[in-house]
């Protein structure tokens, strides 16, 4: 992956090659800088590469036109950003529900109501993002995130602007939907509890897979 500054090119990410497996675990982790949250938004198809390709779900998201990826993206693709990214003028109810309207689900809000019970926000869904303490809008943007149950569920720093009791709690509340729902769970990370909830890491250097380490879930 290359970007141009000026008259230079930098190369953000190059070499990278791995498989994932159904339902896997997989966490990135690196040092600021290694290319871990541009990785990230190659896999979920937020940016394209340079060269390469990426095939998720036996499709090369590289050869879709930007209208054929908001479609896929919105039928396989859950995302979770570290700045959560509820849109502010809709109810705790309306951003989970809206995803599940724009797939067509006839049932989008009793959907959305069964999502944030499950999070435990039931009391909370008529609140708007300004309303709801960090956890909770965290727990609003998995509960969206999971709404048309994606086969792959990547997340950026989930636990990143949470107190270490609230992350502790995000990070059972992701490992519990990704058992129940069978969702491909990909997280970037510098949360060390976070990382040894995976079955497998995968550690960035300067743009490279430096290491690629399968572990039994502990």
């Amino acid at each position: 992956m290359d970007f141009r500054v000026g008259a230079r090119t930098l190369s953000i990410l190059s070499d990278i090659s791995f498989d994932l497996t159904d339902a896997e675990i997989a966490v990135i982790v690196g040092p600021s800088g290694s290319g871990k949250s541009t990785l990230l938004g190659l896999l979920a198809g937020l940016e394209r590469p340079t060269r390469g390709n990426i095939v998720l779900d036996g499709t090369d998201i590289t050869q879709l036109s930007e209208k054929e990826m908001v479609h896929f993206r919105r039928a396989h693709i859950g995302y979770v950003f570290q700045s959560f990214y509820l849109l502010p003028t809709l109810t705790a109810l309306e951003n989970v529900a809206l995803p599940l309207e724009l797939s067509g689900d006839g049932h989008a809000h009793r959907r959305a109501h069964e999502l944030l019970a499950h999070v435990g926000l039931a009391d909370r869904v008529d609140h708007y993002p300004v309303q709801l303490s960090g956890g909770e809008q965290q727990r609003v943007a998995i509960a969206r995130a999971f709404a048309v149950s994606p086969p792959f569920l990547f997340a950026d720093e989930p636990t990143g602007n949470l107190d270490s009791a609230t992350g502790e709690h995000i990070i059972a509340l992701l490992l519990e939907l990704n058992r129940q729902q069978k969702s491909t769970l990909v997280l970037v990370t510098h949360d060390p509890s976070l990382a040894r909830c995976a079955t497998r890491t995968l550690v960035l250097k300067d743009g490279r897979i430096v290491s690629d380490d399968a572990m039994t879930l502990r």
